[in-house]
């Protein structure tokens, strides 16, 4: 399915593009009863969102004109990344947030074809790519699993994950 698309580092430009699809990606998991990114809806997130398009830690996964997928990467820990995973003194990760594809591509293996690229493509310095997720979502947590993550336990009601790069 990526052989058809292209994957961008999200431009200044396209930060709304990434808050709307974000957003409706948040509606739909609220429409679908799954507890997560329901802050979204209300603005939640939206400047850190564009934040992270200006600093270039965002991507977007483009077919023709739209975006089918996007996630942030990122160096440095945010708030957050502290909260979760307690603070990185030994520098040695790469932070995975954001990482949402169109409903209708759920299941066609686009996600690993994503966490594949990343692993692939994103050039780096640093042992482990981390990422969270909401632990009651269990698809969510068995597709991390699949997908050669390794779980690390659990802080705030959130699934902690890693994987070496």
């Amino acid at each position: 399915m990526l052989k058809e698309s292209q994957i961008k580092i999200a431009g200044n430009d396209d930060g709304q593009k990434v808050v709307q699809f974000l957003k409706r990606i948040a509606q739909w998991m609220k429409d679908n009863d799954i507890n997560q990114w329901r802050y979204l809806l209300s603005g939640g997130d939206d400047e850190e969102i564009l934040h992270a398009v200006k600093k270039m830690e965002t991507y977007i996964v483009l077919n023709g004109d739209e975006v089918i997928a996007t996630f942030t990467i990122s160096e440095d820990q945010s708030e957050w990344d502290h909260h979760i995973f307690g603070v990185d003194f030994a520098r040695d990760s790469l932070y995975l947030h954001r990482l949402a594809i169109s409903p209708e591509l759920i299941g066609t293996g686009v996600g690993s074809e994503l966490l594949d690229w990343i692993h692939q493509h994103i050039s780096t310095d640093k042992s482990f790519l981390k990422l969270d997720c909401v632990s009651d979502n269990r698809k969510l947590n068995k597709f991390y699993i699949d997908n050669g993550f390794e779980y690390l336990g659990e802080t705030d009601h959130h699934s902690k994950y890693q994987k070496k790069l």
